[in-house]
């Protein structure tokens, strides 16, 4: 992967903190995900999409990859990074891994999540590191978080309760 100077990694993490919010504000769960290309630029954003169709696989992460995807080549998407609100699930991690994607950068772990999540019918984490996931896999996916771990939790104040 191309080295990307000066990428502000707090920086691009918020503004996928304030897609989320979006989300939230849309009636959905509170997860965003930005993709940043190698200069920098915002390229995609996502909101989670479990609403209006109750889409389980609707995850930020995973549409964004799909998204992704089909837009750009996989290797343009190597010298990419996916911010995320939280830690890509093992199916996200997938996504992620299938569309090219080099970097990630997280907020809140899986088991972080988890911890604030419990068991809700809406969202069964899986305590899995993404890095397990990627590292299963044949080419190296950089994995950066978690990261801004108070300001990442806050977004699930009195959601899953």
């Amino acid at each position: 992967m191309t080295a990307l100077p000066g990428l502000d990694h707090e920086h691009f993490l918020r503004l996928s903190f304030q897609v989320a919010r979006r989300a939230q504000e849309c009636g959905n769960h509170p997860f965003g995900a930005i993709l940043v290309g190698p200069d920098g630029a915002v390229l995609m954003e996502q909101e989670n999409a479990y609403q209006p169709t109750r889409d389980m696989t609707g995850h930020a992460e995973r549409v964004l990859m799909t998204r992704a995807s089909q837009t750009y080549p996989v290797e343009f998407l190597r010298d990419c990074t996916m911010y995320t609100s939280a830690e890509p699930c093992a199916m996200c991690a997938g996504a992620a891994y299938w569309a090219g994607i080099g970097r990630v950068v997280y907020g809140l772990s899986e088991n972080q999540l988890k911890e604030i999540t419990g068991n809700h019918p809406e969202n069964p984490t899986l305590d899995l590191p993404c890095h397990v996931v990627f590292e299963a896999g044949q080419r190296r996916v950089e994995v950066i978080g978690p990261m801004l771990i108070e300001e990442a939790a806050s977004l699930h104040q009195g959601v899953w309760g």
